[in-house]
């Protein structure tokens, strides 16, 4: 029997020649399809030198196509929202959208989970083929190949990511998926250092493929915590994009960004250097990485995180919901006054989420904030007047005798946790959630002038986002800490808040409905925009669509950051959507303008 190819792999799992993109000068990248695709016998030669099988990604749903009865099937129905699983397979990201590929002419060229919808299963943008890297030996291997062909290359962990940067149609991916190895330093020092000038007691190394999950259980049983993200299942990277974007946490207001709290990065750049980068060695590279944008600098292979002790925390929950789709003056209340009192709820180191969640005609607003290594009464000298506030507006909207005004309470409380590991895991261990779905963020950092000047226009405007998610992951710590000493957007250490937008759409829509829908979301931004034009916006969430990303996603510390980039990336092998140098590339980042 002869054996099947690479060539004839992709094109059973529908990944046509993209005649479209065919790359005709050496300012574009080569693509699946362009005549300078490498060859067979130049990919069996890369499967040589690396350490497990080439992947040949496909979309998440393609067992339904090829064998909809089968349990390989059932298993992707039953997952389809656990963003654990998710992150398990090459060709999955966890918002759908980004697997899907829209053509200039409005075609989309989709696998969708909805086999009924009537359109066959394709790879839209889930990349051709690539390497599961386990070693930095690997990473090395197919970053060399990459530029040995000027491919598009895809650095992809988790696919974790509301811009997409994780994949591309007709791409070379690399996995990292896979680089699992934590470390626990009963004392570390960074390389480099003063020998007794900098040591830091149970420091964290991780592989760039750990995800939060493993990073919180391994730092739970050494007795410590460290500032993370949270998510369903704890799902995200704990050392790819999040910490590359800046990294925002519940802990932040106590603790500062994840760049913050940063030892020491390992790296390997497009010339296939392993490096160290820390405050000692290539201290360039180390305050651009944090927080200059993933897929931009090089293929970072672990994270070294600063720790801490264990420590008991305080919670707090609010749920309250309303009739009606629009904000009755009751909740309207209960929100105005949450912004009136976020600086001073940062300030005292409060952090952690509110969301806004309309459905079936009615709003719920859900509170869910800790601060940690306090009294319960010190945390409740700070919020449980507010909580006592909500209890009277509640009680008083059943007075009205109007059904809309009325407001339902469930919960209003604080209580003590033992461990932020063990308020983490209350909330999130369920891996079911915010994943597996079309969706599109419009986002911005608020300063603490914008509230404490023009309050009653920031609640206006918030007021009327459809599904806020208003985060307290930002303010206290935070903004002690000198905007320069990292690359992070230095609007970060003027906020206390950072609010989200969204906008979502269903399997199938036409791509007509989903510019609409994403001109509505631009609007909308711009609104969240006008509220502190001098603010920015969080790289890793937030709109596609930023008038001047540049000044957005960076700020004052963009020009810096294109110096470091040219010189560790000079032929820009690294280049992602709104990130660094991506002005100099087309639309599409396949050809250099």
């Amino acid at each position: 029997m002869r054996p099947i190819t690479v060539l004839s792999l992709l094109l059973l799992c529908g990944l046509r020649p993209l005649k479209a993109f065919t790359a005709t000068t050496s300012q574009c990248r080569c693509l699946f399809g362009d005549p300078c695709w490498p060859s067979e016998a130049e990919f069996e030669a890369l499967a040589a030198q690396v350490s497990q099988p080439l992947v040949h990604p496909i979309p998440p749903a393609s067992p339904c196509y090829t064998s909809p009865t089968s349990p390989e099937c059932a298993t992707v129905g039953s997952t389809w929202i656990d963003g654990i699983w998710r992150a398990d397979q090459a060709g999955a990201m966890q918002s759908t959208n980004f697997e899907t590929f829209i053509f200039p002419n409005g075609t989309i060229d989709a696998c969708y989970l909805n086999a009924a919808l009537g359109t066959p299963c394709n790879q839209g943008s889930v990349s051709a083929i690539g390497v599961d890297a386990r070693t930095v030996e690997d990473i090395q291997a197919a970053v060399n190949f990459a530029v040995t062909h000027n491919l598009r290359l895809a650095v992809k962990n988790t696919g974790h990511d509301y811009f997409g940067r994780s994949n591309a149609r007709g791409s070379f991916m690399l996995w990292t998926h896979h680089l699992k190895n934590i470390t626990v330093h009963p004392t570390f020092a960074p390389t480099g250092a003063p020998s007794t000038s900098e040591v830091y007691d149970f420091a964290l190394t991780i592989g760039s493929g750990v995800q939060w999950h493993e990073a919180y259980d391994a730092a739970n049983e050494a007795g410590r915590i460290l500032v993370g993200g949270a998510s369903a299942g704890g799902s995200v990277g704990a050392s790819g994009g999040w910490i590359q974007g800046g990294g925002h946490s519940a802990l932040s207001p106590s603790y500062g960004l994840g760049v913050d709290n940063v030892l020491e990065m390992t790296v390997i750049t497009s010339s296939g250097s392993f490096l160290t980068a820390n405050a000692y060695h290539n201290s360039d590279l180390f305050w651009a990485l944090r927080g200059g944008g993933g897929g931009t600098f090089g293929v970072v292979t672990s994270v070294t995180y600063r720790t801490r002790p264990t420590v008991p925390v305080i919670a707090a929950f609010l749920d309250i919901t309303q009739n009606g789709s629009q904000l009755n003056a009751g909740m309207s209340k209960v929100f105005a006054e949450l912004v009136r009192i976020t600086p001073e709820l940062t300030d005292a180191g409060w952090g952690g989420y509110v969301s806004f969640t309309p459905s079936n005609d009615s709003v719920n607003l859900n509170l869910a904030t800790i601060v940690p290594n306090v009294s319960w009464e010190q945390a409740n000298a700070t919020m449980q007047p507010y909580l006592d506030f909500v209890t009277e507006v509640v009680a008083n909207s059943t007075t009205t005798g109007n059904a809309s005004e009325i407001l339902t309470l469930t919960a209003a409380l604080t209580t003590p946790f033992d461990s932020w590991y063990d308020w983490y895991k209350a909330l999130y261990s369920n891996p079911d959630g915010a994943v597996g779905f079309n969706v599109e963020l419009g986002t911005w950092l608020i300063p603490r002038d914008a509230i404490e000047n023009n309050m009653e226009q920031v609640v206006d405007t918030l007021s009327a986002v459809p599904g806020l998610g208003y985060y307290l992951v930002c303010g206290g710590e935070t903004t002690k800490i000198d905007p320069d000493s990292a690359a992070v957007n230095p609007a970060w250490r003027k906020a206390v808040v950072h609010v989200v937008g969204a906008t979502v759409w269903a399997e199938g829509a036409t791509a007509g409905t989903i510019n609409q829908l994403r001109e509505g979301l631009k609007t909308q931004t711009a609104k969240l925009r006008a509220l502190a034009p001098d603010s920015g916006a969080y790289f890793n969430e937030a709109s596609l669509y930023e008038p001047d990303f540049r000044q957005s996603f960076f700020g004052s510390h963009y020009e810096k950051l294109r110096k470091i980039k040219a010189k560790y990336d000079p032929i820009d092998l690294f280049v992602v959507v709104e990130g660094v140098g991506s002005e100099e590339w087309s639309k599409d980042l396949n050809c250099r303008l």
